[in-house]
């Protein structure tokens, strides 16, 4: 009987569909990509048209050996790699790595991982497909050039260990140029005025003025016409709308959905997704498609008849939004729509899960019937009126399953109720208020607003963008946190009978919550980009690259004089800007005064550690050293004063005194801190140690003194070994590295002796027994 070896990216994928195999095939993992550009030279040798020089990636040899030890036990290669350039690619590098020209050698692929789709695949293979693996080749090739070229600038202009990526710095463009739109902002303010009715029955409803009211004024003069005033309803306006469900999900429309309402990040999102899809539960997870299948469609709507009723069922096929998308691929849903709940997956993949059933279901249901009436009240006197609108569902269509599977209630879908009521009644007036508003900047983004920004844009594929947000968060150009809102005043005018109350209140506005912000550091590497290679981060350009992706993907595009055309005038400017802009000129330092006392100027500057201030030139002529601080967070290079600056030279400063010694607050390398009695005391964000307070300060040292208190069990200074509670129980540690505490030992009881020969007789991966000095 002959013996079939399957390979597969992941090897929680490989325990899945050996379930579904008979006893004649064996799945193994390539554990995902297997070879990589060489990094001398980049990699590719531009002289034979871009011809990739390869190499295994030092941690797959061993995987590679295992795999070709299995290939000469086998008859028939089976390479099930993921359905996408990617899965594609790599199968192709199996095949090259592993020798397999002379080997019965099928490529198949599925979107899900059922025993029916896995049989399909097996019962329909077929050949690699170069056109997709010339498409991802090109795409490394690109962004090894870009990264390969542009790094090394911005290690000479502005900072060494800086980076640049074709797709990630675009993503930083629209992350600054966003936050200068902020910045930018011009509020302007005006008025808003509700008023509250009562009918004669006493139901009261609430109407307000549809208008934006330019001014207090004008404000104070429409509440002076409504005391004593008469009013009737005017006119009554009754129509039908109907609410259509969302499109099934696909990558970046689950990552904005859980980010929204579950606060995920779009890395946890896929890392979720990833799990559900190799235990079998969803299908694929990176797809621009919204298509489904037309069996999925049948199962979904049999579903739905035994749920709710057939009424409830709406069959719909949407079509997908993206003009880039890639291959034929369906939408994400579950495999298995009578599946409700999973379990044993952990939270955030149970919760993910629910959110994917719901929404596929929902997508197949039937729209919801909204009566809307909308009531008009003229002010005598005035060319103003108070509008009030009312819903009432009519038909809850495709909310039933919102409402019956979470704790979402039909009223939050609908504005509000409105009592009965005809034309020409006359009302009650019971109230009026008018309460200044401001207008609004542009909101930050958040990972999935700025993953939907860059698929409008077609810019990236569903497979990049965790990989670019990653990446720019990562190098620390783009920070994501909450901030808090600050205090704003507002103008309050209320009506009551005759009497107009003004007053002035306080509101919190503002505040930001898992949004992101461009540091020092990434505001000056997009600037130097957009000011030097403009091109390469053009917006057009990107998505132009990757629509050219997709013609190589085809067949319609020759890969390698795509890279020809591009690479040209991108090597050339590279030589032209090396030999011809500075570092001044690059914008990494900035001159912001002169010292008023020393007179020495005073410098803003990017350093390893990210964006700091000095005083005095490096050397200076009297050989005087300069004075380095670092700026504190939210300080930006390119406007910071010279007196935020000068104050950051107040570090180190003493607080206060406790217990007899003196406590002082600074800033080192890993972030602010207290020192006290020659031990330091990390600060929280939510302390600054220019403004920390000695209470404060001593709060910090007793608490971490309490957690030390629960965190040492036993310490034996001399021989630096110490016994401590941790995240998983007791534990030893000696020397930085951290030894298991056997069941049988008992972590306070334990003497030097027997913890020196816990740390013998460990494990090592040399299996050689440690020596306890």
């Amino acid at each position: 009987m002959s013996k079939n070896l399957v390979i597969v990216e992941s090897p929680s994928k490989a325990k899945t569909i050996e379930k579904y195999l008979g006893s004649t095939y064996k799945v193994h993992s390539s554990y995902g990509h297997v070879r990589d550009l060489e990094k001398q030279n980049k990699g590719i040798d531009i002289e034979k048209g871009f011809e990739p020089r390869y190499i295994i990636s030092q941690d797959k040899k061993t995987v590679i050996d295992n795999l070709k030890k299995e290939v000469r036990k086998s008859d028939s290669i089976w390479l099930a790699t993921d359905d996408d350039r990617e899965g594609e690619a790599i199968s192709w590098h199996l095949y090259e790595v592993l020798d397999l020209h002379s080997k019965d050698v099928k490529r198949i692929v599925f979107r899900e991982i059922t025993k029916k789709a896995i049989t399909k695949a097996i019962e329909n293979p077929r050949r690699i497909d170069m056109n997709l693996v010339l498409a991802q080749q090109a795409r490394r090739i690109l962004d090894r050039l870009v990264g390969f070229e542009l790094s090394p600038i911005l290690w000479k202009k502005i900072q060494v260990g800086l980076s640049a990526g074709r797709v990630q710095s675009v993503a930083l463009r629209m992350v600054v140029e966003r936050e200068r739109e902020i910045e930018n902002f011009q509020r302007t303010s005006y008025f808003r005025i509700s008023a509250i009715f009562f009918t004669q029955e006493q139901h009261s409803f609430k109407a307000e003025i549809t208008k934006k009211i330019e001014s207090k004024d004008i404000a104070l003069e429409i509440l002076n016409k409504c005391i004593g005033a008469k009013f009737f309803i005017e006119t009554i306006e009754k129509k039908t709308t109907k609410r259509n469900p969302s499109a099934p999900f696909t990558t970046s429309t689950l990552q904005q959905e859980a980010s929204g309402k579950m606060g995920f990040s779009i890395a946890q999102t896929m890392s979720a997704a990833q799990k559900l899809y190799e235990a079998g539960h969803i299908t694929y997870m990176r797809t621009d498609s919204n298509h489904l299948s037309q069996e999925a469609i049948e199962d979904i709507q049999s579903k739905i008849g035994q749920l709710f009723g057939n009424k409830y069922v709406e069959v719909r096929q949407f079509k997908t939004k993206s003009k880039s998308a890639q291959e034929a691929h369906e939408a994400i849903r579950p495999t298995d729509i009578n599946k409700k709940n999973i379990t044993s997956m952990g939270s955030s993949c149970e919760r993910l899960y629910k959110m994917i059933w719901i929404r596929t279901l929902a997508c197949q249901m039937a729209s919801c019937e909204i009566k809307r009436t909308t009531v008009k009240i003229p002010i005598p006197n005035t060319d103003y009126a108070f509008v009030g609108v009312g819903e009432f569902i009519q038909f809850d269509g495709f909310l039933k399953i919102y409402t019956e599977f979470t704790n979402q209630l039909l009223s939050s879908f609908i504005k509000n109720l409105l009592p009965a009521l005809k034309e020409g009644q006359e009302l009650n007036l019971e109230q009026v208020e008018s309460i200044q508003k401001f207008s609004s900047p542009p909101t930050r983004y958040t990972e999935g607003s700025l993953v939907k920004k860059l698929e409008e844009m077609g810019i990236g594929r569903p497979s990049t963008y965790v990989p670019t947000i990653s990446t720019i968060q990562n190098r620390e150009y783009v920070i994501k946190e909450d901030r808090d809102g600050k205090e704003q005043n507002f103008e309050y005018l209320f009506l009551k009978g005759d009497k107009i109350t003004e007053k002035t209140k306080t509101e919190i506005t503002g505040s930001e919550k898992s949004k992101l912000f461009p540091t020092s550091t990434g505001v000056i590497v997009s600037d130097f980009l957009n000011k030097y290679f403009a091109d390469v981060i053009n917006y057009s350009f990107t998505a132009e690259v990757e629509t050219e992706f997709d013609a190589i993907a085809s067949g319609s595009l020759v890969w390698n004089a795509m890279l020809k055309e591009f690479y040209g005038d991108f090597h050339e400017n590279i030589i032209q800007i090396t030999e011809t802009v500075d570092r001044d000129t690059a914008g990494s330092i900035r001159k912001i005064g002169i010292h008023p006392e020393t007179n020495e100027d005073v410098l803003a500057k990017i350093g390893r550690y990210g964006p700091y201030i000095q005083i005095g030139e490096n050397p200076s002529e009297e050989g005087k050293k300069p004075k380095y601080a670092a700026m504190r967070k939210g300080q930006m290079i390119d406007k910071i004063s010279l007196e935020e600056a000068l104050d950051l030279f107040k570090l180190p400063r003493t607080v206060g005194s406790y217990e007899d010694a003196e406590m002082t607050a600074t800033i080192g390398r890993f972030g602010p801190y207290i020192k006290h009695k020659n031990k330091f005391y990390s600060l929280a964000k939510d302390y600054d140690p220019h403004t920390i307070k000695q209470e404060e300060a001593i709060y910090i040292i007793e608490e971490k003194r309490k957690a030390d208190a629960n965190k040492y069990i036993r310490v034996f200074e001399k021989e630096e070994i110490e016994v401590l509670n941790g995240r998983y129980g007791p534990y030893i540690k000696y020397r930085k590295k951290n030894f298991k505490i056997p069941k049988d030992k008992e972590a306070s009881a334990l003497t030097l002796e027997e913890c020196e020969d816990i740390i013998k007789n460990s494990p090592t991966k040399s299996k050689r027994k440690r020596k306890v000095k």
